[in-house]
């Protein structure tokens, strides 16, 4: 076997010749080495090619658990907000039921037709169509919206609640202000002012009304008050005083009988004595008076209501 040389020092070749033992080994080494080194590279591009794809693979599988926990917290997210949502409309919803129940007391209590204000019905709007500005609307604009409805309905409940104290406060002056006959039978017999005594015949000034009625007839209160006389009073008989607040205190007189006692709460219509004759008295009638801050008025003003 001959084995060529290329000297680059000398610029010649120079050629060996080798024995066929040593030739042989040589060869196989040579090809042992080629060998070793085909299989050193494909032993690392083997490692290039496996490794690569279960690292990207890992990759991938770090990304989409990411994703999921994202997915889950987006999904707690809104499940926390349609929570709120879902309160607050709980505490609108309320509100509004205390707005009908309220709007029904007020009806009640202003004696309106129910049929011009029914809480138990919704509301008649109307109006042309009209092009929408916007289609979808936003959480936070909802948020927003729920936040408005929510001022609007407590400032009309705040308001509602004024009216109801100010209907309670009217109503309530009317009952404590004298209104209407104090008998349930009976004529006037005498009227406010001077007049012919019917004992000595002198003129006087009379302080009340009469009412002429059969005995044992019912006297009611004209107004709702506290009872602070009920008893003997000279000239009068058995009387009964009641004061209505406001300067307002109504005097019975010359009754049979009374039917309360002083700090007897009474109200409008009750009846409070029985018609007789005791005192300084003709016969069966009632004596009518009116006083404001102490002073006798002319009760017709209050009997004609």
């Amino acid at each position: 076997m001959n084995v060529i040389v290329f000297s680059k020092r000398l610029g010649r070749a120079r050629q060996i010749e080798l024995g066929r033992p040593l030739a042989a080994t040589v060869t196989i080494g040579l090809i042992v080495t080629i060998l070793a080194g085909v299989l050193f590279a494909g032993v690392q591009l083997g490692r290039s090619n496996v490794f690569a794809p279960t690292a990207q693979v890992a990759d991938w599988g770090r990304r989409l658990e990411e994703q999921r926990q994202q997915v889950v917290d987006a999904r707690q997210e809104l499940q926390n907000r349609l929570d709120a949502l879902a309160g607050r409309v709980g505490q609108m919803n309320a509100h509004v039921i205390r707005l009908d129940a309220l709007g029904r007391r007020l009806t009640e209590m202003a004696h309106l037709d129910k049929g011009e204000f029914d809480f138990d019905r919704v509301p008649a709007v109307g109006g042309p169509e009209a092009l929408a500005e916007s289609a979808l609307v936003a959480a936070p604009d909802i948020s927003s919206m729920l936040d408005t409805l929510s001022r609007q309905i407590k400032d009309r409940e705040r308001q509602l609640s004024v009216l109801e104290s100010l209907i309670s406060t009217r109503n309530l002056s009317r009952q404590i202000v004298p209104g209407g006959r104090p008998v349930m039978q009976g004529w006037i017999s005498s009227y406010f002012g001077q007049r012919t005594d019917p004992f000595n015949g002198r003129t006087v000034y009379h302080k009340g009304i009469d009412f002429a009625g059969p005995a044992g007839s019912q006297v009611v209160a004209v107004a709702a008050g506290v009872v602070t006389y009920s008893k003997d009073r000279f000239g009068y008989g058995k009387t009964v005083e009641i004061n209505h607040g406001n300067g307002y205190v109504t005097r019975y007189a010359h009754n049979q009988r009374t039917l309360v006692t002083p700090g007897d709460t009474v109200q409008k219509g009750q009846a409070i004595a029985l018609i007789g004759s005791t005192g300084r008295s003709t016969g069966p009638h009632l004596h009518f008076e009116v006083l404001k801050n102490g002073r006798a008025i002319d009760p017709m003003s209050f009997v004609r209501q």
